[in-house]
């Protein structure tokens, strides 16, 4: 008896179960607005080189590929403002006396033609310049404003030194040569020209 009981309270059970069941809600979410979705930006690096600056380089690389001081030292002697150094000595003779330290300035400029180049506005002029890093402002310069990658080139560039003379807010103090958009010759320098003053003071 106990058992038909059972049997007949099933079917009533089980259907007030499924009256208890909850029903199933879909919701439709808009899509997230475009504003907080990454934005890529595209990065085209500087300019391309001019006409006249590619001209230049074809001129230098044709004396780094002779190996020749002297035409090196004639091509910048025919600049109307070139730079090499801040002690007032010849382009040779400075060339020279560095030769003798161990840095070789056709070595030097053939590896720094060879790596990436920043562009920097000064007055009306583009200016080229190479390495990239020596385009920045000093207060760009700064390690902690650089990526990780930029960081550990700067230090490769100019040591822990040179990283010291940065943070007191002097300019990029390595190698460095820059041509206007012109296609003059404006400067390839190893120093900066404070650290020139004072060694000129010993």
């Amino acid at each position: 008896m106990r058992a038909l009981a059972l049997l007949l309270l099933l079917p009533l059970l089980a259907a007030c179960g499924a009256e208890d069941a909850s029903p199933t809600v879909r919701l439709q979410v808009e899509a997230a607005p475009a504003i907080t979705r990454p934005v890529d930006v595209e990065d085209d690096g500087p300019a391309d080189l001019s006409e006249g600056v590619e001209a230049k380089i074809a001129s230098i690389r044709e004396i780094l590929d002779r190996n020749s001081l002297t035409r090196l030292s004639r091509l910048a002697d025919s600049e109307p403002a070139f730079v090499s150094n801040f002690a007032g000595e010849s382009n040779r003779v400075h060339w020279d006396l560095l030769r003798r330290t161990g840095f070789d300035p056709l070595a030097q400029l053939g590896l720094l033609l060879d790596g990436p180049y920043g562009v920097r506005e000064v007055g009306d002029e583009t200016w080229y310049i190479w390495p990239d890093l020596a385009a920045l402002q000093p207060e760009d310069l700064v390690p902690e404003r650089l990526s990780f990658a930029d960081r550990a080139r700067l230090l490769d560039l100019v040591g822990e030194e040179g990283i010291e003379r940065i943070r007191g807010g002097q300019g990029y103090p390595g190698v460095r040569t820059a041509i206007a958009e012109d296609g003059r010759w404006l400067y390839f320098i190893h120093e900066s020209e404070d650290m020139a003053t004072t060694e000129g003071q010993d």
